[in-house]
């Protein structure tokens, strides 16, 4: 993936105005519900230098990036009429969320923000993942991203994104701050589609989450479908005929590019494309190892 300015550009600093232990308010305007917040395992992840893997993995606490996620479940019409099943229904996600410790946050659909897992501690949102940056590449992004979850679902190759404005409205501000505090890049705030694989049959799309639809300019975020997707540029990473129509446009145009990528290396390699690949995949067990044998070693 192309250099970019590390983070894009953030307005004045954004502070806790006022905390208590059930809730924290902030100069933007955010407001964290506390009350379902609870611990799982502290985060701890190997990062593996983009320039030179052969270096060997860094090893990490802080959280690199962001993955946006859909909870994918029940959901009942947005209107005054079902205010009471609404927030029944919101009530029970929370309660689901916390006991499987899914998210780091989620997003209900009036555009309440609830901290779930707290942010030392690692999540289980991206299972098998992989994403990069300039500088790193990260797999099994439970460790290294936080996941925040809008209370929705997407349909195959939705193009628009089916949130309410309030949590449009909650997500710039909760994502925000989230950069700041942790000095997180743009490129790497993505969606779960995005980096979710299949390490058995080295396949992308395990999960299509945000496939196409994710809205990244209204949370003040450039579009990340627009670069080459790193699973298949970085570690060969394949998608069979039918991608293009569960995915959806704009992730599909994502994956090519990764491949004109990974494509254009191997001829500047004089190797042969399929070769070039079957070394990629090769790197992809042999990272996917260290960082299990790190992980047990922690």
């Amino acid at each position: 993936m192309k250099p970019e300015s590390v983070y894009v550009a953030l307005a004045s600093a954004i502070w806790v105005v006022e905390k208590t232990d059930a809730s924290e308010t902030y100069s933007n305007g955010l407001r964290i519900d506390n009350r379902f917040s609870v611990g799982n395992h502290a985060r701890s992840y190997l990062a593996f230098p983009a320039a030179a893997p052969e270096h060997g993995a860094e090893r990490h606490s802080e959280p690199a990036g962001i993955v946006f996620h859909t909870t994918e479940s029940l959901l009942a019409p947005f209107e005054p009429g079902e205010n009471s099943r609404l927030k029944k229904i919101g009530e029970s996600l929370v309660e689901y969320v916390k006991r499987r410790r899914s998210y780091n946050f989620l997003i209900d659909r009036f555009g309440r923000v609830f901290r779930v897992v707290r942010e030392e501690d690692a999540a289980n949102h991206a299972g098998y993942s992989v994403w990069s940056d300039a500088s790193y590449i990260y797999l099994n992004l439970n460790e290294s991203f936080l996941g925040v979850a809008f209370e929705t679902q997407t349909l195959p190759a939705q193009d628009e994104a089916a949130v309410t404005p309030a949590q449009l409205h909650a997500a710039a501000m909760l994502t925000d701050m989230l950069r700041r505090r942790y000095r997180i890049r743009a490129s790497n705030c993505v969606t779960h589609a995005q980096v979710s694989v299949n390490a058995t049959n080295l396949q992308i799309g395990y999960h299509l989450d945000w496939a196409s639809s994710f809205p990244f300019a209204q949370i003040g975020l450039p579009d990340n479908y627009a670069v080459p997707l790193p699973a298949v540029s970085e570690f060969g990473f394949e998608y069979d005929t039918g991608f293009a129509r569960r995915a959806g446009r704009r992730m599909y145009q994502e994956a090519e590019l990764g491949d004109r990528e990974m494509r254009e290396r191997a001829a500047a390699a004089r190797v042969e494309t399929a070769v070039y690949r079957r070394r990629l995949q090769n790197r992809y067990r042999s990272e996917l190892a260290a960082m299990r044998d790190g992980v047990s070693a922690e």
